[in-house]
């Protein structure tokens, strides 16, 4: 009964799916003191795998003709959206805070709204332009702790600079989702995550030659086990349930929401500082995306 109406309430199941986007950045950041980032990668993706392949052995028969035409859109999804996104993300935790890194996600819809414009020539409206503007400038204050100028003379953080390298990764992910087959989503969830597995693990094996690198304890077992099951698969899974409820434009809106509940969540669990410049980043950020968002689906209605 719980279950049941819990997957037919999709405001429920939508900010349930940001709450462990966000967590996905302090998981992270509690795995760098156990794991190193190419190792818990490839783990992630293989333990998925396997644990997936009992629940989509059927769908992946019955899909099994799409999957043949169109292996090369899986791959492609499953190294860029998953592996190289992943990669590069727990890398650039060894570097910034959890804090720094929620914010930066939200860059990926004005990195995704840019790609639209400029190649396939999707039009914008002023307010769209003003909003984009906003949403970079937060970035930026954020990524320079409050002082975006020196941008220009000293460049970002390294762990930051990395993490927009893996916002270029998933905008360019979801902006190949416009072609992803028709197939289960269990179908897809597997492929993408084979795909993810096979781009990881030659990594993981570079960092065991290259790097002193052992098994971790039961607590690092521990982020782990919740990477896979919440960020990974329910998220998943609740994600396209909301979209099936209330449509796909109503659902990305909820996006928004996991910059600041990753930064909770780091307040809270990590004890990281929240600092003025986080709000101000925040705010301009999460403020411009909403009012981008808003006119495009404004403009979209007329």
């Amino acid at each position: 009964m719980i279950l049941r109406t819990l997957f037919s309430n999709p405001y429920v199941l939508l900010t349930l799916t940001t709450v462990f986007w966000g967590g996905n950045a302090v998981a992270g950041k509690l795995a760098t003191f156990d794991w190193a980032p190419f190792t818990i990668t490839a783990t992630r993706w293989v333990l998925t795998t396997l644990l997936l392949l009992p629940f989509s052995w059927q769908h992946l028969k019955a899909d099994k003709d799409k999957l043949k035409s169109h292996w090369y859109v899986f791959v492609a999804m499953g190294a860029f959206g998953m592996a190289l996104f992943n990669l590069t993300m727990y890398t650039a935790l060894n570097y910034t805070t959890a804090i720094n890194v929620s914010i930066e996600q939200a860059a990926m819809p004005v990195m995704i709204m840019l790609a639209n414009f400029f190649l396939f020539s999707q039009r914008a409206t002023a307010l769209q332009l003003i909003g984009l503007s906003c949403s970079i400038v937060g970035v930026l204050v954020t990524t320079t702790a409050g002082r975006p100028w020196v941008f220009f003379t000293d460049g970002l953080n390294f762990g930051d600079a990395i993490m927009l390298v893996a916002c270029v990764f998933y905008a360019s992910y979801t902006i190949g989702l416009r072609w992803r087959p028709k197939v289960h989503w269990l179908t897809f969830m597997w492929m993408i995550s084979i795909s993810a597995s096979a781009m990881t693990i030659p990594f993981a094996l570079w960092e065991w030659q290259q790097l002193d690198v052992s098994f971790p304890p039961l607590k690092g077992w521990g982020v782990i086990i919740y990477i896979i099951m919440f960020p990974t698969i329910l998220s998943q899974i609740f994600y396209a349930r909301g979209v099936e409820l209330i449509g796909g434009n109503r659902a990305g809106q909820f996006i928004n929401l996991v910059p600041i509940f990753g930064s909770l969540l780091a307040i809270l669990i990590l004890r990281e500082r929240f600092q003025w410049f986080h709000a101000v980043g925040l705010i301009m950020v999460v403020g411009g995306i909403w009012l981008a968002e808003k006119f495009a689906v404004e403009e979209a209605v007329k």
